[in-house]
């Protein structure tokens, strides 16, 4: 049984739901309701896809963290598949054999949304209020039109970052100074001046 959808059906279990087959794109489980997650655009893949890399070429050797794109994590009665999820080095999920493990039960301690055209901002701000609820340090929504990203920390209110801002990164990433613009510059290919 596939289920795609773009709006929530009747209420299913957490188990009921992860009974079901895996979509392209992913749909999520949210207070009882199945949403789909819009298909990325062109905007949207290349940030993600981007932003991922540079966080693995400064984080993996080193044994900092980790970042995966549209991973699967479920904690907290949710089942919510995040644009990019990043663990501590410490806190990724391992098998017996040191490997990832397939089923992720644990937040990721930072979470990246990167919003797509026609998506819900307010589900996206919901999505990641919950992950920080429940133990994520930090939680970005990345805006590629008004080349914005929200930021989200512990107990505080969001934040707007906008043009040369610095944008706060999870402890353990030395000497990384990133702004909001060098965030957006990931989406050129024109040569660089």
């Amino acid at each position: 049984m596939s289920i795609a959808l773009s709006q929530p059906i009747n209420t299913l279990s957490l188990e009921e739901f992860l009974s079901l087959p895996e979509t392209k794109p992913a749909n999520e489980y949210m207070d009882g309701q199945i949403l789909q997650k819009p298909m990325p655009q062109g905007k949207h893949s290349k940030l993600q896809i981007g932003f991922a890399s540079q966080i693995n070429q400064r984080a993996e050797a080193a044994r900092i963290a980790y970042a995966f794109t549209e991973l699967r994590c479920t904690f907290g009665e949710r089942s919510i598949v995040p644009d990019i999820a990043v663990f501590t080095w410490e806190r990724i999920p391992l098998d017996s054999d040191g490997e990832i493990m397939d089923r992720i039960t644990i937040v990721p301690d930072w979470i990246i949304e990167i919003l797509s055209p026609n998506q819900s901002t307010f589900e996206i701000i919901d999505k990641i209020s919950f992950a920080i609820k429940h133990g994520t340090k930090l939680g970005w929504l990345i805006a590629p039109k008004e080349k914005k990203v929200l930021v989200f920390q512990g107990d505080r209110l969001p934040e707007t970052r906008v043009g040369t801002m610095p944008l706060p990164i999870l402890d353990g990433f030395t000497d990384w100074h990133l702004t909001v613009t060098d965030l957006f510059s990931l989406l050129t290919f024109a040569p660089k001046k």
